[in-house]
């Protein structure tokens, strides 16, 4: 069955906060301050404010992914990818790729020439994705404190370019 991608909207919200409620939950980690935790990553107003950079995956008219982002107001030549999540019976069949390829085409549409985003640098999953996609790490690597004391990140840019690079 195929995957259909379209534009997010506020409506959205309900479907996507399950997701990062439930596809980010490791056993024994869900209690209520855990929850409240992985709420606060995502609030409503991304949907507000940026769904039309943003986009939901259907199969089957089920809700299968996501990719929350936005073209940057303060740097014009960038877009930035917040928060991407893909069902887990869904990943593997190129999906994350696919809602990224779109969003890059979003960027190169409105003249964005690279793209940010990053991820915790005990996700190798998402490090080795985003190095398969073109991107390259940031600096030296690890970041540390990027989003404040002892949270550390990597930090991804890559750059448009034509379709495909």
């Amino acid at each position: 069955m195929s995957v259909c991608l379209r534009s997010a909207r506020e409506s959205d919200y309900a479907a996507v906060a399950a997701a990062v409620d439930t596809w980010w939950t490791l056993p024994g980690h869900d209690t209520p301050a855990a929850r409240r935790e992985r709420a606060a990553l995502l609030p409503r107003l991304w949907l507000q404010h940026f769904a039309g950079t943003s986009l939901v995956a259907e199969r089957g008219g089920e809700f299968v992914g996501f990719l929350i982002g936005f073209h940057s107001p303060d740097r014009p030549e960038e877009s930035y990818i917040h928060f991407v999540g893909v069902r887990a019976d869904a990943r593997t069949a190129g999906l994350g790729r696919a809602l990224y390829e779109r969003f890059f085409a979003m960027g190169r549409a409105a003249g964005r020439v690279r793209v940010r985003c990053i991820t915790s640098p005990t996700n190798t999953v998402s490090i080795g994705f985003h190095r398969a996609l073109g991107f390259a790490i940031e600096g030296a690597g690890e970041k540390q404190d990027y989003d404040g004391p002892g949270v550390d990140r990597v930090a991804f840019v890559r750059a448009l370019g034509d379709a495909g690079g």
